[in-house]
């Protein structure tokens, strides 16, 4: 069984924030296969079902972004999943808007909902989805948290709108292929 994470933050006010891309992403991934997040558990709205061949879990954790890893850790022990079948799809300021880059057993580099992850984990030995949403030039901290924390621009929208299904097909060639294929195809 494989659990794939989007990472996010609930509430209508924060769901088309660029730190909502991972749950924006799962959200694609649910409805191509047909998956409805109808439960809730693990401090997390969940859907199962079958992707690709294999038994998944896909999670939105309902706690915020910071304490993502209260939820991530709770499904991890909840399914018995081993952190090589640990998937989690999430934005990243240092990549171009748009762009996607897979990792394995990577630093947070700052993320906090991934260093909350690893924190509670124990280990980042897990596969990271990262999606580029762009850093703002010469940007103070609290910059950088109204930027994530505020919708994509019109041209921004424009831009990410063709990634989100390509989020899917990454998500679908990891699970087919494995790890390596995946990365040589999509990094």
């Amino acid at each position: 069984m494989k659990l794939i994470v989007g990472l996010g933050n609930p509430g209508r006010a924060y769901a088309s924030n660029r730190h909502n891309i991972g749950f924006i992403g799962i959200n694609h991934l649910a409805r191509s296969q047909g998956i409805k997040f109808d439960r809730k558990q693990g401090l997390a709205r969940i859907g199962s079902g079958m992707v690709a061949g294999s038994e998944v879990v896909l999670a939105k954790p309902q706690t915020y972004m910071n304490q993502s890893g209260e939820s991530v850790s709770r499904l991890v022990k909840r399914f018995n999943i081993s952190l090589e079948e640990l998937i989690i799809i999430h934005d990243d300021l240092d990549l171009p808007l748009g762009k996607l880059r897979i990792s394995h057993a990577s630093s947070s580099g700052g993320h906090k909902g991934i260093n909350s992850v690893i924190e509670e984990l124990g280990s980042r030995d897990f596969i990271r989805l990262r999606v580029g949403v762009g850093r703002p030039a010469e940007a103070s901290e609290d910059e950088i948290i109204a930027y994530v924390l505020s919708d994509f621009t019109p041209e921004q929208r424009k831009a990410i709108s063709p990634v989100i299904p390509r989020v899917t097909e990454v998500i679908l060639c990891l699970l087919t292929e494995g790890l390596v294929p995946a990365m040589n195809k999509f990094n």
